[in-house]
């Protein structure tokens, strides 16, 4: 930091009350009137008098541009605030949600994504991210999982650095760059039976090797701010967790942001049952390391009282309160409070840029299930296509559930996308029932347009408001009478294909068996209509492969590939092995599948050197062939199996992904680096370590092993 700043950060804390000292560690949403969000007049007069040092949900230049002025200009001394807010999945220009967009693979994408967003964000004032959304997810029931970057630590990790870079871009005083928050550190997506908000107990193993590396990663990448989440770790709450949140987090990996808590969660401390009133959260929180209190009004309620009984010195505000003026330096607010949303109108310009960004996030983020008898990609030529089902124009849903400034009718719906893709073709469309149970229903009406048909193209799934955040569903099936609506469009005996529309795996295994071709299409964002066009048209070979694990039946969750192996491996023949007795242990789909229109053969698996030494790289190769008759890209994973160590290992880990895009009849070579350091992992004590043995490598398309190709190498630790 300048010297010229770290003396001004210096004079402010010295010269402020301690009112003002704690008005900036507080952060308030603002409200909504028939114009739009605005700030009310009891909130603008505590930013008057320097109460409020941050403002959440209040976009658009001019209004931004008025509150800061206030700030700036009226308050006694002319802080600048923070202008805050959600860009979960993009600002104006709607993206996929972030675990249809991990379907991609593809950091250059995400990090393009990000950018795009920041842009649209920034120019609209805001200036600090609550993104990205970096909790592992593993179970199918919790509503969150559609925030998620999937269930692997490595491909979130991936996840982490690509979006801190989008967001921050070339630095983070740039007028097109924001803050990020990576949240929800951590475990976050660990809850109980996949219940919002419900407590985490889980070992301290998992906790490090699985749901901390995508924050290691954000923080190595320069991330500006943590949010911890709402949840507690073996009974204790994050926002009150000193050995993460300032062992771990501050002192070890060296993070000197800030950090923000979640919405009210400093205040919800006392329902815990760790803090007997609000100071005593407030106390909790700001030991802790907590430096900025979203929404609870802890801080000004409970600092003061705390102070006074002594839970609290003014040394320890004092540090949090140069954090928040160090990111605001950092921002570049204090030289001018006013660069976001002075480029406003150059939004108006990339709109159309943003919008085929968004698009082709759309179209990679769509995942091939299953397809049988060569029914896809469709020709346009002269034929009814029968679009039944309650999302087929569901334009709000396509939204997904975290979008706050993207506008319902900007959404291409499924429906406006297939007429634009099919120009030659009779498009016929009845939604035959709704999403909710008592929601208006026509099944016959359905059947009739399903008979008179060519091709059925059935647009089934959830609402949006059925996942995201305080959406758990106990039962991640298809909703309302979809099923029966389904099943009797199925018995006509027409080809179809299935699109779902979700946040989430759904757990329907007839559909998969029945359709001719089912594809997860989440929800997928602005021009989600056109993706879809483009990938059954075959405009686009369909590329994206899934992040998570989809099951078979609910009983399996959580369900995911890395689990670790057991002295009784599940074997159908022995009774008593790892199993269940009516049902499959393995997923419907592993992570990583995902169906293209052409076909790769892999083949040639080769490593150099066959013996690695600390400090020393690996290189794998793999020769990929396409034998279809269509260009298509294939994604390869690397996965390592360490089969004897002092700590029991995953079956498989993931540590690598490539691409290659191949003609027909033609054939590449796919490359790996691995660092003998990627080898290393956590020993009893939980300290990295190498150890010497056989290491196992795999490549191939998923975590199914019985597909891939193996080699192994020899790791040495000296």
């Amino acid at each position: 930091m300048a010297a010229k700043d770290s003396a001004r950060i210096s004079s402010l804390i010295e010269s402020m009350t301690l009112d003002e000292k704690i008005g900036q560690m507080t952060l308030v949403s603002a409200g909504w009137a028939v114009t739009g969000p605005h700030v009310s007049g009891d909130y603008m007069t505590a930013l008057r008098v320097g109460q409020i040092g941050a403002i959440s949900n209040l976009w658009g230049a001019e209004r931004t541009r008025e509150v800061q002025r206030v700030a700036v200009e009226e308050s006694r001394l002319g802080i600048p605030l923070l202008f805050c807010l959600d860009v979960i999945h993009g600002h104006r220009t709607v993206f996929p949600i972030p675990l249809g967009e991990a379907a991609a693979f593809d950091p250059d994408l995400w990090e393009r994504t990000a950018r795009a967003a920041a842009v649209e964000a920034t120019a609209d004032g805001i200036i600090l991210a609550f993104a990205p959304m970096l909790d592992v997810a593993r179970d199918a029931r919790w509503g969150r999982i559609a925030e998620s970057p999937g269930e692997d630590p490595w491909l979130a990790a991936r996840f982490a650095e690509a979006k801190v870079r989008g967001f921050q871009g070339r630095g983070l005083a740039s007028a097109d760059s924001m803050a990020a928050t990576a949240k929800h550190l951590a475990a976050y997506g660990a809850a109980l039976a996949g219940r919002d908000y419900a407590e985490v107990d889980i070992s301290e193993r998992t906790f490090h090797e699985v749901y901390l590396p995508p924050f290691r990663a954000a923080i190595a990448s320069g991330v500006a701010a943590i949010m911890p989440a709402f949840t507690d770790l073996a009974g204790v709450p994050m926002t009150a967790h000193v050995p993460v949140l300032r062992g771990l987090v501050r002192e070890r990996w060296g993070f000197d942001g800030v950090v923000v808590s979640d919405h009210g969660a400093i205040a919800e401390l006392v329902a815990h049952g760790v803090a007997g009133d609000v100071a005593e959260a407030a106390a909790l929180a700001l030991l802790a390391g907590v430096d900025i209190d979203l929404m609870g009004n802890a801080y000004a309620r409970g600092l003061p009282v705390a102070l006074e009984r002594g839970r609290v010195t003014m040394d320890q505000i004092d540090a949090s309160v140069r954090r928040v003026l160090e990111l605001k330096a950092r921002l570049g607010l204090f030289d001018d409070p006013y660069r976001r949303g002075a480029g406003a109108s150059s939004t108006v310009d990339r709109a159309d840029a943003h919008r085929a960004v968004a698009r082709d996030a759309a179209r990679r983020s769509i995942v091939l299930l299953t397809h049988r008898d060569g029914l896809l990609p469709l020709d346009d030529v002269q034929r009814r296509l029968a679009v039944i089902g309650p999302l087929a124009d569901a334009r709000a849903d396509m939204r997904g559930p975290w979008t706050i400034v993207g506008r319902a009718e900007d959404m291409v719906t499924l429906l406006d996308g297939l007429r634009a893709a099919f120009p030659a073709s009779e498009i016929l469309y009845e939604p035959g029932v709704g999403i909710e149970a008592d929601a208006p229903c026509d099944i016959a009406a359905a059947l009739d347009v399903a008979r008179g048909a060519d091709v059925v193209v059935l647009c089934l799934g959830e609402s949006a408001v059925m996942s995201g955040e305080a959406a758990s569903r106990a039962r991640p099936d298809l909703p309302g009478r979809q099923p029966e609506l389904a099943k009797a469009v199925l018995d006509c005996g027409k080809p179809v294909v299935v699109l779902l529309s979700s946040g989430r795996p759904i757990v329907a295994p007839w559909l998969f068996e029945r359709a001719q071709a089912v594809l997860a299409t989440w929800f997928l964002g602005s021009t989600a209509g056109h993706a879809i066009g483009d990938v059954l048209s075959g405009r686009y070979n369909p590329t994206g492969r899934l992040p998570v694990s989809w099951p078979v039946e609910v009983g399996q969750i959580p369900i995911f590939y890395a689990r670790r192996p057991t002295g009784r491996p599940a074997d159908p023949a022995v009774h008593y092995s790892s199993k269940y007795i009516d049902l499959p242990v393995e997923p419907l789909f592993p992570l990583g599948h995902g169906l293209s229109y052409t076909q790769f053969e892999l083949n040639g698996l080769r490593t150099s050197p066959a013996e690695v030494h600390p400090g020393q790289s690996i290189t794998i190769e793999c020769d990929v062939a396409n034998w279809g008759s269509m260009a298509g890209e294939e994604t390869l994973l690397l996965f390592v199996r360490d089969p004897v160590a002092s700590v029991t290992r995953p079956v498989l880990e993931l540590k690598g992904l490539a691409k290659i895009t191949l003609a027909p009849a033609e054939t590449g070579t796919v490359q790996f680096t691995l660092a003998a350091g990627d080898l290393s992992f956590l020993g009893p004590d939980l300290a990295p370590r190498i150890e010497p043995g056989t290491i196992e490598l795999l490549v191939g398309r998923t975590a199914d092993r019985s597909t891939a190709l193996r080699t192994s190498i020899r790791l040495f630790d000296s």
